[in-house]
């Protein structure tokens, strides 16, 4: 009992000392405002938040397209598609509350009542009446979700990669398998190794040759934005609910009732949402439609930017 005791008391004693060193502290907003905003950043209060958004292109645009991210992710994911998109249209791309330069909800609500109840907030301080969504993975999920609450001011709905149904056996990436595996996600409270992230990057694309350096330094540096891992986390354990289903994996019964004009857009080799969601949103969606493009991960919008502009232009004209 005493030799059990003693390398149990070893094994506590070495992973506290790991976690000292690897351990990071939290990086205030102030700090990476600098880093990560640019000319075209706006900050906007919205419920509590000071929310991190681009409002660029055809001020003129009645109907703009709203882009939202995906998890861990931020509205620098659409910086290709809006350069591409915003010579014909108004394209507003956001931090969502938890992410980015945004940061954390004071409500500590992530859910889709709550991101119902942010995209109404955000789009009437933008006095918006009517938009289309473009959302990727989680971003999906949000926006399906929002075309149920306000069928009226959705005039067009796109879905790249999103989430919304159970995996049936992708291999995802190795920082959301510890984001999700209890007790040890605890870990990424207080430790974001850089190798972790790249590792997670190169799970995202198709040719993981494509991630960089200052792409690893960027994701990092915003997944320690003060806030941003307990938000993380919260949404990993399962927080992130709405209709009584879990967001990540079990999708809602009424995405049948969407009558919203959708396009899916996926890449075939997305290893964290397979391209078999095609099949379910077409199912589901009754009127919409969907473009696969060819040797492409789980960000097109990142990967073949200029294929998914024209995609959009096509869909939204």
């Amino acid at each position: 009992m005493k030799l059990a005791s003693k390398i149990i008391g070893g094994i506590f004693a070495f992973l506290f000392l790991v976690l000292i060193i690897i351990c990071e502290r939290d990086r205030p907003v102030d700090e990476l405002i600098p880093l990560y905003a640019n000319q075209d950043s706006k900050f906007m209060p919205v419920l509590g938040m000071n929310v991190h958004y681009r409002d660029e292109g055809v001020q003129t645009d009645s109907i703009p397209l709203i882009l939202l991210h995906g998890m861990s992710s931020s509205l620098n994911t659409w910086d290709s598609v809006a350069m591409g998109l915003k010579a014909e249209r108004r394209v507003i791309s956001l931090d969502l509350p938890g992410f980015g330069l945004t940061g954390p909800s004071p409500e500590n609500a992530y859910n889709f009542t709550y991101f119902n109840k942010f995209i109404d907030s955000f789009t009437t301080r933008l006095k918006i009446k009517r938009f289309i969504l473009a959302g990727n993975s989680m971003g999906g999920a949000i926006s399906w979700n929002y075309a149920l609450h306000n069928p009226q001011g959705l005039a067009k709905m796109i879905l790249i990669d999103a989430a919304g149904y159970p995996k049936k056996g992708e291999s995802g990436s190795l920082g959301f398998k510890i984001a999700s595996t209890p007790v040890i996600n605890n870990l990424l409270l207080y430790a974001t190794p850089k190798f972790l992230v790249r590792k997670s990057l190169e799970t995202v694309y198709y040719d993981p040759a494509r991630v960089t350096n200052a792409q690893v330094e960027r994701f990092h540096d915003i997944a320690i934005r003060a806030g941003n891992r307990e938000a993380a986390l919260q949404i990993f354990k399962g927080s992130f609910t709405g209709s009584s289903q879990r967001f990540l994996n079990s999708p809602v019964p009424k995405i049948k009732d969407i009558k919203t004009p959708t396009l899916i857009l996926w890449g075939d080799k997305d290893n964290l949402i397979g391209v078999n969601n095609v099949d379910n949103f077409l199912r589901d969606i009754q009127g919409s439609q969907a473009e696969i493009y060819q040797n492409v991960g789980h960000v097109p919008m990142e990967e073949v930017p200029e294929k998914v502009v024209a995609s959009m232009l096509k869909f939204v004209r």
